[in-house]
């Protein structure tokens, strides 16, 4: 997107606001097929929790996606957006058997990684096929937030019980058409992927009823200038490789599926926020923004670093701020960055705003959640509303004290 378009989505619809570009999630979504072009069954099922809006989810339908789900409510999201329930898996951790239940009865694939919850869905449903997600024990990402497949994560079951998992089956009568997998985000290392892989092969050779083998995802995407960012080119020819000879050694061909999130909606994502104020302390240049780590808690809560440019002065000279919000809190967006010159009203555009930024947006400080914006075919669509005061207090029931 031009940085003429993003200015005139803030003039139209106010700051602050997300804005999603429709062609590069399309772009995002063919790199990866092209990638596995020679895998004869790929399914790319969009992590819904990265995003989750109705118009993304359709316009990721329009490409072909199914869905990588961890709620009921995602699920009924997907449902509701007109996705095949076929085309959805459920891979929920910690939730109650009741939940996986009813999603059972929807026609969604389920997806178990507890050996207690297996043995129950297996003596009470042994007619329904499960996926199980084991864990292979391998170190991904380098962030115990964003790592999941390391050996005291809460995810998965270890593939050292693999012979439990193998007992439950056969006590229970129950039928295993896939097996899954996910180590974590920002996965740079193609060689510790298909390290994992391996892992997952050799475990998929215990089933023989298999329809799918779920990689997962996690690939890096570059979050500044000059960032390093998973080789999806590269990954593609050497896993289709060894895929391709799993299949001949399992004896016929099945499904390869990824849950891209980030990889498909990251680079996508702006969000547009105006610079209420600067301020000069004693040795620090604050640009004091409309938002906090209410709408954008990223930075703060991963760590994560999200080029920031003023669309409002893209040539002025550099100067180094600190870019805050408006939240009680310490909110910091970016510490002692190099940014054009900011003056009061100023736009600034965050970069790489797509995945895991609205979706985990609240409104503490009673503050008001904002609107969102999917830009396609030169044209910006408002697929969320910005809440009024009535979203905020609709749920509330106030109690009369007189």
């Amino acid at each position: 997107m031009k940085h003429s378009d993003l200015l005139s989505i803030a003039r139209d619809y106010g700051c602050p606001v997300y804005v999603y570009d429709a062609h590069k999630i399309e772009s995002q979504y063919k790199r990866l097929t092209t990638a596995f072009s020679e895998v004869t069954s790929l399914k790319l099922l969009y992590a819904v929790k990265a995003l989750s809006n109705l118009s993304v989810l359709k316009f990721l339908k329009r490409l072909g996606a199914g869905l990588d789900t961890v709620s009921i409510q995602e699920v009924n999201l997907g449902l509701h957006a007109g996705f095949d329930p076929r085309s959805i898996i459920f891979t929920p951790n910690g939730v109650s058997f009741g939940e996986i239940e009813t999603v059972a009865g929807k026609g969604v694939q389920i997806n178990i990684d507890n050996l207690s919850i297996l043995e129950q869905f297996g003596n009470k449903h042994p007619e329904v096929p499960v996926c199980i997600r084991v864990n292979p024990h391998v170190m991904a990402g380098g962030n115990t937030n964003i790592s999941v497949g390391h050996i005291d994560s809460k995810f998965g079951i270890s593939i050292h019980q693999i012979p439990h998992i193998l007992r439950i089956v056969k006590n229970t009568g129950m039928r295993i058409n896939g097996v899954h997998m996910h180590t974590g985000s920002d996965i740079l290392d193609v060689g510790v992927f298909l390290y994992a892989s391996n892992i997952l092969f050799e475990t998929a050779m215990h089933f023989k009823d298999l329809e799918f083998i779920d990689f997962g995802s996690g690939f890096k995407v570059p979050y500044k200038e000059g960032d390093i960012e998973t080789d999806i080119e590269e990954f593609g020819e050497r896993l289709t490789t060894r895929f391709k000879t799993f299949c001949d050694e399992y004896g016929r061909e099945i499904t390869l599926a990824f849950e891209p999130g980030k990889f498909l909606v990251s680079e996508a994502g702006y969000f547009l926020t105006k610079v209420n104020a600067i301020k000069q302390t004693t040795s620090t240049v604050f640009a004091q923004v409309d938002s906090g780590f209410n709408h954008f808690i990223r930075p703060m809560f991963y760590g994560s670093q999200h080029q920031i440019i003023n669309l409002s002065n893209p040539d002025g000279r550099e100067r180094f701020y600190t870019v805050v919000g408006y939240i009680c809190e310490t909110d910091t967006f970016a510490n002692n960055r190099k940014i054009k010159e900011i003056k009061d009203n100023d736009i600034l555009a965050f970069k790489n705003a797509g995945a895991y930024c609205f979706t985990m947006a609240s409104n503490y400080n009673s503050r008001l959640r904002p609107a969102e914006v999917l830009w396609y075919n030169g044209e910006s669509h408002l697929i969320r509303e910005r809440e009024s005061f009535e979203d905020l207090v609709r749920n509330q029931i106030e109690v009369d004290f007189d």
